[in-house]
């Protein structure tokens, strides 16, 4: 039996510039767990050959028969796509189950988190012994390639790296990833402080990417909102080396704003809505996740003070609405696989 994991991302600070029509950019993203699960149990199969693979999607609670030679775009694509991009043995069956510990659609990254586990559990079968910038590099090309959905390449490299990545795009889709080290005291405040909520509803990343792909075709004002994104991802990267919290948690503003400039719908009323609790209760700093959008979800950085945190969680949670917090953990490794 095989396990795989791989860490969801939030807050990525720069993001958009990682994408085609950006071209060039730098983002800084936060892995976490809990991680996306994948676990392969081996069978002999000898008597059908083509339909050799079952899938069990635990959150969605389906389970199919496909055949990796043959990946097909009607039932779960990502998965039956990713499966085939890696061989297998001609001999035996695989019965892979796949659990994602957050809601889908909630700019977490949790495709790419799925794709880049169930690659580094097919990787790990298959004897290989690809880099994570190969399995990052894989899993976006299921979703470019493949499926043909709009992606950058930020939410890859974090569940393949895992930690606080700076990520610099100089030409995509080609990146240079530093992973930062960290004192065990800012990672210990970092970790305490940041807050995931989730906004009640899920959102199409792709769908979001074609309107704002819209707004920055080249000499639109939009794009100038791009190189500030750019910027903002190198500011935030020395301020955590440094230990400065708030000035850390002024940049997720800033990235913030920028995002809304670059398209008002990225920061939905609920977010919003959000955005004023947090301020109430004194939070350093708040960023919607991912492409943004309606639903989805928000990275807060909240205040120093416990008491004040755990109020601002407690009035978030009472909003209604599907609105509330996930837990989360720093994740200092990326995707993993192993045997038992």
């Amino acid at each position: 039996m095989i396990h795989a994991q791989a860490p969801l991302r939030i807050n990525d600070i720069g993001g958009w510039t990682d994408t085609w029509f950006a071209k060039e950019g730098n983002v800084l993203n936060v892995a976490v767990g809990p991680p996306v699960e994948v676990q392969i149990k081996i069978f002999k199969n000898d008597e059908n050959k083509k339909k050799r693979v079952m899938v069990n999607t635990e959150n969605f609670g389906e389970t199919f028969w496909m055949d990796p030679e043959k990946p097909s775009s009607v039932l779960h694509p990502l998965l039956q796509h990713t499966i085939s991009s890696l061989p297998m043995p001609q001999d035996r069956g695989l019965e892979i189950s796949l659990f994602s510990p957050v809601p889908a659609g909630i700019s977490t990254g949790t495709s790419a988190s799925v794709c880049v586990a169930l690659l580094g559990a097919l990787n790990f079968l298959a004897g290989q012994t690809h880099s994570a910038g190969e399995l990052a590099s894989l899993a976006h090309k299921v979703e470019t390639e493949k499926l043909k959905q709009q992606s950058g390449i930020q939410d890859q490299i974090c569940a393949a790296y895992g930690g606080v990545c700076f990520i610099q795009v100089d030409r995509y889709p080609q990146a240079r990833v530093q992973r930062l080290e960290l004192s065990e005291k800012i990672w210990k405040e970092l970790e305490r402080r940041l807050c995931l909520i989730y906004l009640g509803q899920p959102h199409n990343s792709s769908a979001i990417h074609k309107e704002v792909i819209a707004l920055v075709k080249k000499g639109s004002p939009q794009r100038k909102h791009l190189e500030k994104l750019k910027d903002l991802a190198g500011k935030a990267k020395d301020f955590l080396l440094k230990g400065d919290l708030e000035a850390y948690g002024e940049v997720m503003v800033k990235n913030n704003e920028c995002q809304r400039g670059l398209c008002a719908q990225l920061i939905s009323e609920k977010a919003d809505g959000v955005i004023q609790v947090a301020r109430k209760y004194k939070a350093s700093g708040w960023k919607v996740n991912g492409a943004g959008g309606r639903g989805g979800s928000m990275t807060l950085l909240g205040h120093a003070d416990d008491v004040l945190r755990r109020e601002m969680i407690r009035e978030i949670n009472s909003k209604g609405d599907g609105i509330r917090s996930l837990p989360l953990w720093l994740s200092t490794t990326g995707v993993s696989a192993w045997a038992i």
